[in-house]
């Protein structure tokens, strides 16, 4: 099992996809890369703590191999925005990587080269270390499955449901 830490806006709209994903067996909604221990989600969300919102996805590499969790992440997520998905502003929503070895920030950085080809604009993904990690409260996790009618959901999370079944069907369970 290995396990990648991605920031890509909004933590519920990757945890969505991620968690219909063939052999990822978690996802935990969280925030890192700040300076404040044990935010909360609201004091996240006022960009003062330094952490972006992030899903810490484990998966089996020999059910769904590594680049297609990466480039899944591309996909779902604009990486050229620099602190913003959409209507989410700020540093929380960043475009991140966190990275535990040597081998991860490889893995990371060519995983950027090949999304690279897909934007016109540059890629601005940040690829770091990763320092603590602070799982986020309860509501956060698997939040488009206990509230798929709230309208975060239908507006923003569906539409990326429906580009992650178009290019990635064959690794998604449903």
């Amino acid at each position: 099992m290995k396990t990648f830490v991605l920031g890509g806006g909004c933590f519920w709209c990757l945890d969505a996809v991620y968690q219909k994903t063939r052999g990822v067996s978690s996802v935990v909604s969280g925030y890192t890369g700040g300076h404040v221990r044990n935010p909360d989600y609201y004091e996240v969300c006022s960009g003062t703590t330094g952490h972006a919102e992030v899903v810490a996805v484990t998966f089996d590499e020999t059910v769904v191999p590594e680049e297609v969790i990466l480039d899944m992440f591309f996909a779902l997520h604009d990486p050229t925005t620099l602190n913003r998905q959409g209507y989410d502003v700020g540093t929380q929503y960043r475009s991140s990587m966190f990275y535990t070895t040597t081998e991860e920030k490889v893995l990371f950085e060519e995983a950027i080269e090949r999304a690279q080809a897909l934007w016109s604009d540059p890629i601005v993904t940040e690829v770091v270390p990763l320092p603590d990690f602070y799982e986020a409260e309860d509501v956060h996790q698997n939040y488009y499955a206990k509230f798929p009618y709230q309208g975060y959901c239908q507006v923003i999370i569906n539409p990326k449901l429906a580009k992650a079944r178009k290019y990635y069907s064959a690794w998604l369970t449903a």
